[in-house]
């Protein structure tokens, strides 16, 4: 069990209470939980469902998610549980926000997870303004989280924007340094947005999330085994994080951008194409556990 909690609130990414459970266990707490349709259409339940032959019907499918999100939520602490729309490319900010206006009346601590598009921000623009807590994933560049930072301005809870680091990685760019220019670029403004490192594939990722301040990252269940398992080291003053692959490759710095925080929201460029195909995934990932129409 962790004895000296870090300063980074840790969130489990996961859709299995039964899992968020065991990890709280292992460490203690669990500060919160970010869910989506990937991590849902791999929830046991829902495994065993499909593997019967049983597809569900979208109604069934907001039912289950609703039934795993209420059982996560007394679970964890005041981080909250990240519920995410059901949006492709095509899906209006109306539509949108019709979803996050129930989705947040499902559980006390619930924050809803918007894509990180002219639609997303839309959608959690007019959200804050309804007191509903926002989380702006698929976040791939600083021009978006300048975005996200514009478009929730005056929100009156902490809104938090889901850099995915891994995923960034994976294309050959040091995806930490989209979490530490963020960081650097939020220090300037007034503190409302508050930095989820996502996308967390191993250990430096998330010993680096420390050692940057971020104020929260989202781990998966293997990245959080190993960390206990090697005694929940933290870094200190002589931490290094290596910029490499798995291969060993070093991977491309990603530069600082001098941004104005005080430009509206819909002047920055958010297109990205890593954000088109995370929603991409997305969708047919929650397909997947949809019934075939004969």
């Amino acid at each position: 069990m962790l004895k000296n909690k870090p300063v980074t609130k840790i969130l489990v990414d996961g859709g299995d209470p039964a899992e968020t459970a065991r990890l709280k266990d292992l460490l203690g707490f669990v500060d919160g939980q970010t869910t989506n349709p990937s991590l849902v259409a791999k929830n046991p339940e829902i495994r065993h469902l499909l593997d019967s032959g049983q597809g569900l019907s979208a109604s069934q499918e907001k039912d289950e998610y609703r039934k795993i999100v209420r059982a996560i939520s007394p679970l964890v602490g005041d981080a909250g549980v990240s519920i995410e729309v059901f949006a492709d490319t095509d899906t209006t900010a109306e539509q949108m926000l019709a979803q996050g206006q129930e989705m947040f009346s499902w559980i006390p601590n619930a924050y809803i997870k918007y894509p990180c598009t002219h639609e997303g921000l839309r959608a959690a623009q007019q959200s804050v303004q309804r007191g509903i807590r926002v989380n702006i994933t698929l976040c791939f560049s600083q021009a978006q989280a300048a975005a996200v930072y514009s478009a929730t301005r005056g929100s009156k809870h902490p809104v938090y924007v889901s850099p995915f680091v891994g995923r960034l990685d994976d294309r050959g760019e040091n995806g930490m340094d989209l979490v530490k220019n963020i960081k650097k670029m939020y220090d300037s403004g007034d503190g409302h947005v508050y930095i989820l490192a996502a996308s967390i594939r191993n250990l430096n990722h998330l010993l680096y999330s420390f050692a940057l301040k971020a104020e929260l990252v989202t781990v998966p269940a293997k990245v959080l085994e190993e960390w206990a398992a090697k005694g929940f080291p933290m870094p200190d003053s002589t931490f290094s994080y290596r910029a490499v692959n798995p291969s060993g490759q070093s991977l491309k710095p990603i530069p600082y951008q001098v941004l104005d925080l005080n430009n509206g929201w819909d002047s920055f460029d958010i297109s990205h194409e890593l954000t088109t195909k995370g929603i991409q995934k997305f969708v047919a990932d929650y397909q997947s556990t949809l019934r075939r129409s004969a």
